[in-house]
């Protein structure tokens, strides 16, 4: 089974901009398509980031415009660059494959153990 480990959060201020990495394990990372989720305090995972085989994107309204996944298959990692950063991205980021089901994105392989966002001044 493929695993993922999140790595580039950190603290930022508020308009800054932070790009995550997710280090996959195993050869077929390329056939899946990837997410981003995170998690608030006392709030649900949500995903904030998604990226098919084919290379299309989609983005909740809360991140598009400020946030890019992409996919360095020959490095199994892929990325999600955030820009415009607020208090409000402050979470776990996780990355996870994800699969399209009657047209909504669910995950489908195992959690790392995420990277934390802050945004704060």
């Amino acid at each position: 089974q493929v695993r993922f480990v999140e790595s580039g959060g950190g603290l930022v201020q508020p308009g800054g901009s932070l790009r995550l990495s997710c280090a996959a394990s195993g050869s077929i990372f390329g056939i899946y398509a990837m997410g981003w989720y995170r998690q608030a305090p006392g709030k649900q995972r949500e995903l904030v980031a998604a990226l098919t085989q084919g290379g299309s994107t989609n983005y909740p309204d809360s991140v598009k415009g400020r946030f890019t996944i992409s996919r360095d298959n020959a490095k199994n990692t892929v990325y999600l660059q955030m820009n415009s950063l607020k208090p409000e991205d402050t979470a776990v980021y996780y990355c996870n494959r994800i699969e399209n089901l009657s047209g909504s994105y669910y995950p489908f392989g195992s959690w790392g153990q995420g990277t934390q966002v802050i945004v704060s001044s």
